[in-house]
């Protein structure tokens, strides 16, 4: 119990430092893009500034996602993990659709922009972004929140580099629609990275199986364990950030073994398919109306 909850600590330490570091650079990128009349260098401080809201939402909601249960939130808040992504996601899509806007404006007649200060400024984006990405790496492939925060630290490094060739390309061919053109550039880039970040956690709000697990094969694996003879009103969704719940009915006629055979198949749900978080509903015979009446309409699973 004490290294689950020096983890999370861990976890709000990282975000904490990464938040206030790209803060302090994104200010710095924004006094410089209004100063230079750079929407190459006032896009990426808007892009940036998208990730330090993402991170504070992340960072909000992993320390929500410690509060203990209660008799109202009997799974505590561990779904805040879950909806901090999509409001990121609608953020960072209005971010972009503001920066395309702009960009389209100025592509015509692009403002005389001072090229050096572009490329430092810029630079110094790359070395911030990477370092940060560092701080939040570990276990992003499993947590949705952590992932949204990693993914937009490296697409955040990528929009620097642009800006920084934007920028040489103003130096040394004096290239000025270069700086439009780059906006239009991390617009796109935000958009792409938002919408799949969207999708998974619209699909995760709405309580759809989560990614990398098929239900018919963790339905398939339940009917084909001994006695049991029909699998049905099986559900599986995500709690949170790498907790997994599932629910299922299984008709099983001579059930005497019963403890052992829930704890071996508890065991197994998780070691296959990462589902931590199981109840099943162990049934004698197919003649079990309860959960068939019109308050519950599940529909037929199998």
């Amino acid at each position: 119990m004490h290294s689950h909850h020096h983890g999370h600590g861990s976890t709000t330490r990282a975000f904490a430092w990464v938040m206030l570091i790209n803060l302090a650079y994104t200010a710095l990128e924004a006094g410089y893009g209004f100063a230079t009349n750079s929407l190459a260098l006032l896009s990426d401080a808007l892009h940036n500034l998208g990730d330090v809201l993402g991170l504070g939402l992340a960072w909000g909601a992993a320390v929500i996602a410690k509060r203990a249960p209660t008799e109202r939130h009997t799974y505590g808040w561990r779904r805040a993990t879950l909806l901090s992504p999509l409001a990121n996601a609608l953020l960072l899509v209005a971010f972009a659709g503001a920066l395309a806007w702009e960009a389209v404006r100025r592509i015509d007649a692009p403002p005389q922009v001072p090229a050096l200060p572009v490329i430092v400024i810029a630079s110094i984006g790359i070395l911030v972004n990477l370092g940060a990405a560092w701080f939040v790496r570990e276990g992003h492939a499993q947590d949705l929140n952590r992932r949204g925060a990693f993914l937009h630290l490296i697409a955040d490094a990528a929009v620097s580099l642009a800006a920084v060739f934007a920028g040489i390309g103003m130096l040394t061919m004096g290239w000025h629609w270069l700086d439009p053109m780059t906006a239009l550039l991390v617009g796109a880039v935000v958009a792409f990275g938002a919408f799949a970040l969207l999708r998974d956690a619209f699909n995760a709000a709405m309580d759809a199986v989560p990614t990398g697990i098929r239900q018919a094969e963790v339905s398939e694996f339940l009917a084909a364990q001994p006695g049991v003879s029909a699998v049905h009103h099986l559900h599986i969704w995500s709690l949170g950030a790498g907790e997994i719940a599932m629910t299922a009915h299984l008709v099983r006629p001579g059930d005497s073994d019963h403890d052992p055979f829930i704890d071996r198949i508890v065991h197994e749900l998780d070691h296959r398919f990462g589902i931590n978080h199981p109840t099943l509903q162990i049934e004698r015979g197919g003649a079990c109306e309860h959960d068939r009446h019109d308050r519950a309409p599940h529909g037929e699973t199998r």
